[in-house]
């Protein structure tokens, strides 16, 4: 099945965006695992069997590059979250507050949170896409939940 790079892009790059800053919690890592992620699709040339399918490479890869990103030697640049989380336009000013709260997890809490409530992935999916099992990532759910409502619990009784 035939699927054009500048669809895809677009249908595309904001999720990859998403993925790649609960990763780095900077939109400038992530700006560049949105660039890789399409890139590679572009070398690829790949044909996909279905749009789950495609959707499914695209979060890998883009999961992967976040890996990659990683080990580099220049991975040292931060960018300030909330500044970051100052440009955004949130409908709440809660929301600001539960996306701070998630940003400040630990990276396997925020990854998987972010993967199933903003994505959509069941459990297996997010299994295959970091390559753990099943029972790692429900555990990892459970304890970012956790972790989530005693941040948001502590920021709470703060104010």
């Amino acid at each position: 099945m035939y699927f054009n790079i500048d669809e895809m892009f677009e249908k595309y790059k904001d999720r990859v965006f998403a993925v790649g800053f609960s990763y780095f919690r900077n939109s400038a890592d992530a700006d560049d695992v949105v660039q890789e992620t399409f890139y590679k699709l572009f070398k690829s040339g790949k044909n996909f069997e279905s749009e789950d399918h495609a959707r499914n490479w695209i979060m890998r890869v883009a999961v992967n590059e976040c890996k990659r990103i990683t080990l580099s030697s220049y991975f040292k640049r931060k960018v300030s979250l909330r500044d970051y989380a100052d440009s955004l336009l949130w409908n709440d000013p809660e929301e600001s507050e539960v996306f701070l709260a998630v940003m400040s997890l630990p990276k396997k809490y925020r990854t998987v949170l972010h993967l199933y409530y903003y994505e959509e992935y069941s459990v297996k999916e997010i299994a295959e896409l970091l390559n753990q099992s099943s029972t790692a990532v429900t555990t990892q759910l459970s304890r970012g939940r956790k972790k989530l409502k005693e941040r948001l619990e502590v920021w709470g009784n703060e104010e």
